[in-house]
């Protein structure tokens, strides 16, 4: 395996044109655009489209850089990606959570509340593929965009700052030193304003979806509708990921795989059926993925070398900029970018785990900036944070009209999210900070 050092000098090499990244902005469009204007086309031709722009990056760095270390870099990633992801999907997949009647505002975010303290258990994707069905079913009668949206702001992203399981990026500083109850020691407090700022608004939106029903539906589950589990063995796959995730490379994936293919077989297909379980959503996201994670190498690079330039010296400043790119890149290098960035400022080597002790200890503000920005602004678009597109690919299969990509952005995300960060940023990273 490539040591950080050995992959930074090889960034660092390299000179990045401009040009080199207008593949990951073409990418960007086609899943924003190519759906609106022929959502047929796109469903046949989206893997090819993918791994189409991500195969000139890829030939750029293997025939023009002759530097295949990055790509090698980034494959490495991916397949840990999709192992991490795709096993808590088919495990998940294996538990069969059954609600029936009619949900109240206050059980939605009841339910949505106990779900983000899980996401920092099983992480967010654990949380998202376990959690969305009986979402869906609790809802059906009203189930809409707004329903699946605020699913993903919350479960899927939000919820999951507390601990290094909760979100990769998190993961990844835990790996260089950040100590692993650090976040939920520093960054509960900005965990739970934003998801009750989040909820409450949900609750509104909620609540007069609910005054929209007929009369005869405003009606509580009765006492013969009580919650059900089916498939609870799952667990203990669901166990074995979570104990892999701490595992060096290749054991860590191949446990997982392992723990999903014992899921898969020994899930009876009762349970499966009754989630209406099926691999589409894992296979869109992996082919999506592998065109973003190949097309976003030379954008991080060219961040990278680029990144001390910017100016960017306060925890607010360090938040926005951790959390504008996140909403766009996969926002685990983004993390370790703004990480080695503010640490620069200090003369400290994120490679060094002394040094990360250090600036985890004389720079909290800048460290819970950066963590926060990185979780928290992964729920902006669909693409912010793995699970985010899983998520949609469920919806749309339950037949839930889910906003377009441009949708998302400008009808929820923008309205609604950034005013909550506003928020943050003036209660724990302004002059005016309470926190």
């Amino acid at each position: 395996m490539l040591s950080s050092n050995m992959l930074a000098t090889a960034a660092a090499e390299l000179t990045i044109p401009p040009l080199l990244i207008l593949p990951f902005v073409l990418l960007l469009l086609s899943i924003a655009v190519i759906p609106l204007i022929s959502p047929g086309w796109w469903g046949k031709f989206y893997s090819y489209v993918s791994v189409g722009l991500g195969a000139i990056t890829l030939c750029y760095y293997l025939f023009v850089f002759k530097a295949p270390t990055p790509i090698l870099h980034v494959l490495h990633e991916y397949i840990s990606f999709i192992a991490l992801i795709g096993s808590l999907f088919v495990v998940s997949g294996g538990i069969h959570i059954s609600t029936r009647g009619q949900a109240l505002p206050w059980m939605n975010c009841v339910f949505l509340l106990v779900g983000s303290v899980l996401s920092n258990i099983v992480g967010t994707t654990g949380a998202s593929m376990l959690l969305i069905r009986p979402w869906i079913r609790m809802n059906k009668r009203r189930i809409s965009g707004f329903h699946i949206i605020f699913f993903i702001f919350i479960i899927s992203n939000i919820s999951g700052a507390l601990t290094p399981i909760g979100d990769p990026p998190l993961f990844l500083g835990f790996l260089r030193g950040v100590s692993f109850w650090w976040t939920l020691e520093h960054c509960w407090v900005g965990w739970l304003v934003a998801i009750l700022l989040v909820l409450t608004i949900f609750f509104v939106l909620d609540m007069r979806s609910y005054r929209k029903l007929p009369a005869e539906f405003h009606v509580p589950p009765g006492p013969d509708e009580k919650i059900k589990v089916s498939g609870l063995f799952n667990l203990v796959f669901l166990l074995i990921i979570l104990v892999a995730v701490f595992l060096p490379t290749p054991y860590r994936e191949i446990l997982m795989v392992l723990a999903a293919a014992g899921s898969y077989f020994t899930t009876p297909k009762k349970v499966h059926h009754d989630n209406e379980f099926n691999f589409h959503p894992i296979k869109e996201v992996a082919w999506l993925f592998i065109g973003i994670f190949l097309t976003m190498t030379p954008a991080l690079a060219y961040l990278g070398t680029h990144a001390a330039s910017f100016g960017i010296d306060t925890a607010a400043e360090f938040f926005w900029a951790t959390g504008a790119l996140s909403g766009f890149l996969d926002n685990a290098p983004t993390y370790l970018t703004f990480l080695a960035t503010a640490m620069g400022l200090e003369g400290l080597d994120v490679s060094v785990k002394a040094d990360v002790v250090q600036f985890m200890n004389n720079c909290p503000a800048f460290l819970k900036a950066i963590s926060m920005g990185a979780v928290f602004f992964g729920a902006m678009t669909y693409i912010g944070n793995g699970p985010n597109f899983m998520v949609k690919s469920i919806a749309d299969q339950a037949h839930i009209k889910t906003p377009t990509f441009f949708g998302y952005l400008f009808k929820y995300s923008i309205p609604v999210l950034i005013p909550v960060f506003i928020v943050i940023t003036i209660l724990f990273f302004s002059k005016w900070a309470v926190f």
